[in-house]
Parts: C-alpha cells; sequence; structure tokens
C-alpha cells in the first residue's frame, strides 16, 4: 500500500505567469470572457458567467467573477494542474499564494501616498502592495460558487477545493438540542477564507470640511459636494446625472444607484441651498444651451451629464471617478491633487 505522500509545494518559489485575458464583448448575453494562454476561450468559465447572468447579475458582476476566475486559471497553469482535477492542496496553495504575493505593479503619481498608509485627516487607508482579505474572501466566494455550479449542474465527480465549512458541512449542530444543555455556536468561518477585517468608521473633521467647501469657487462644485455629503450617493453616480433627472423648482436630483440601477431622488440638504437652482442657471454642465465653459465643461444636449474636454481634444469625453476625490472644477482652476479622470 502506497505511503501518504507529505510533500508541501513551496509556493514562495512559484512563478505564476500573467496569461490570459478577460475580453469584453458587444454580445450582451456574454458580456465579458476568459481567454487562456493559447487564446482559447475557457468553456467552462464562460458557462459559469452564462449561469450567472441568468441569475440577474450585472455585466460588472461577471467582469469581476471573470478576473477572479482569471487568477485562479493562472495559478493552476502554474502548477500544472486542470481545473476538474483541482483538490483541497490547490485552494490551500492558492489561498497562500494570494496572501504573500505582491499585486502587480503599477503607475504612480510621485506624490502619491505610500501604500497602506493612512491619511491623517479622513483616515482613509491606501491600497497596500499585496492583496486585502476582502479581495482574498472574494476570489475565495467566486471560485467555490463556480465548482457548487458544474456539481450541480453536470454532476459529474467533481470536488469543489473550497469547502463550506461551518454548520454547513455538519449538518444542523443543534438539531436534536437537550435543553438543558447550552446551545453550540457553529463556525463562523470556512477554511481557506481569510478573516474578515473590522472597518473603522472613517470621518472628517468639521473644520477640514468648512475649509474644503469655503475653497470652492463655482455653485456646480458646492452642489455637488452638498449632495455628496447630504445623500451618501457615490461620485460616479452623481457626475452621471442627466439633466432630465434634475428638478431646480423642487430642490431635488435624481440619481440612478450602481447596483440596482432604480432611480433615487434626493432632496438637497438644508443648509447647503445653494444647490441645484442656482446650478443650472451658473453651470454649463446643467444648462440646455451646451455653451462650453473655460475649463471645457460643456453640455452635449438636453439629456447628456457632466463631461470635460482634456487638453487637446476637440469633444467633450465623459468623465467617472475611481473613488471619492476631490471635486472637478469648471473655470480657471487647477485640478485638485488626487483627482483623476478615465475616459467611458
Amino acid at each position: 500500500m502506497p505511503e501518504h505522500s507529505t510533500t508541501v509545494r513551496d509556493v514562495a518559489a512559484l512563478k505564476v505567469a500573467r496569461v490570459g485575458r478577460v475580453e469584453k464583448s458587444d454580445d450582451p448575453l456574454r458580456p465579458f470572457r476568459l481567454v487562456d494562454a493559447d487564446g482559447t476561450e475557457v468553456a467552462a468559465v464562460s458557462e459559469f458567467l452564462h449561469h450567472t447572468l441568468a441569475d440577474d447579475a450585472s455585466p460588472t458582476s461577471l467582469r469581476s467573477y471573470a478576473y477572479e476566475l482569471l487568477a485562479w486559471v493562472r495559478f493552476l497553469r502554474a502548477v500544472d494542474v486542470p481545473w476538474h482535477l483541482a483538490s483541497r492542496v490547490e485552494a490551500r496553495d492558492f489561498a497562500l499564494w494570494l496572501k504573500t504575493t505582491k499585486k502587480p505593479p503599477r503607475r504612480r503619481r510621485p506624490d502619491a501616498p505610500v501604500p497602506g498608509s493612512v491619511n491623517p485627516i479622513t483616515g482613509k487607508a491606501a491600497p497596500g502592495e499585496k492583496y486585502a482579505a476582502r479581495t482574498r474572501r472574494h476570489a475565495r466566494a467566486v471560485i467555490r460558487s463556480f465548482y457548487e455550479y458544474h456539481r450541480e449542474t453536470h454532476g459529474r465527480p467533481l470536488i469543489n477545493p473550497f469547502p463550506q465549512g461551518g454548520a454547513a458541512d455538519k449538518g444542523s449542530p443543534n438539531a436534536h438540542h437537550n435543553p438543558m444543555q447550552p446551545f453550540r455556536q457553529p463556525s463562523r468561518r470556512s477554511t481557506y477564507q481569510p478573516k474578515e477585517p473590522k472597518s473603522t468608521p472613517r470621518i472628517i473633521p468639521d473644520q477640514a470640511f468648512n475649509d474644503l467647501f469655503a475653497g470652492l469657487k463655482y455653485n456646480r462644485d458646492r452642489a455637488l459636494i452638498a449632495f455628496y455629503i447630504s445623500t451618501g450617493a457615490r461620485a460616479s453616480e452623481l457626475l452621471g446625472v442627466l439633466q432630465g433627472l434634475v428638478a431646480p423648482g423642487d430642490q431635488a436630483i435624481g440619481v440612478v444607484r450602481k447596483g440596482s440601477q432604480v432611480l433615487s431622488t434626493f432632496p438637497p440638504p438644508p443648509t447647503r441651498s445653494c444647490g441645484c437652482g442656482s446650478t443650472s442657471k451658473n453651470c454649463a454642465a446643467w444648462s440646455p444651451s451646451a455653451r462650453p465653459s473655460h475649463c471645457g465643461g460643456r453640455c452635449d444636449g438636453p439629456s447628456a451629464r457632466w463631461s470635460t474636454t482634456r487638453p487637446g481634444w476637440s469633444s467633450p469625453v465623459p468623465t467617472s471617478y475611481s473613488a471619492r476625490t476631490g471635486p472637478c472644477t469648471t473655470c480657471g482652476i487647477a485640478r485638485p491633487r488626487g483627482w483623476s479622470a478615465i475616459r467611458t
């Protein structure tokens, strides 16, 4: 009888090549697909994404799932294990690899904060050099769902590398509970699942907010910041407001939420009533005349959203914000440090 192998893979010396990619398509039923190192579409991943789309997932969620599975496919290629033969050992080593490896380097501004540092004013932490616990938890959840789908759909003798853990593997721990004994508490964390980080509430001091609001020169910027603080809407949601959703007479705006795509109406804050009414008169972004401002802000028509024209561009380019950064100015003021705009 062969002896049980006790060989442990050297995860630190593992070289995971950045091969394969996630491609976007024009097919609404297959918005994203995963291509391996040979340029071949991974059919198992495409089937899972198609199932997830039918389960009412958004295209942005599918993109996120595809990138998590891309990391898993790259890792399995490095250890030379097919996806349908991956075991608990590969799940363990993948969890260790995600925990210890550094993220791919990216271009950073010379004045960018040190990775992992915390802003002393807002308390916001800069992204670190390694993958965060929430990123690793998300990757584990996606890979587990991928294997569970194939197990339930095809009924093949497939092992899910990532177990459910907790009370799910042991049934109900209190199914035949003795009333004379205390209830047993099930495990809340599955195997190879990172501990959920405790989030610290972030606040901005009142004086810092007053200084920010007082430094804004134009009513549009004051309206955006006031709505941003009072409603809790995302910056990308506020910057994507259509002119038809702005009601200056009612002092309200309509915002399409990111996840549910549901239209929500927000009134202005009572102490910041400089919002919609004055902004619609003084801002080209919410004016039907489409008159460009000195900094390039203009409106493409009655239903256009705010856009800016980059230097050297002849047409306005819609912008979105990847994070809650400084406000966009309209005329004559340099963009605040940390402001970023990406073409959509």
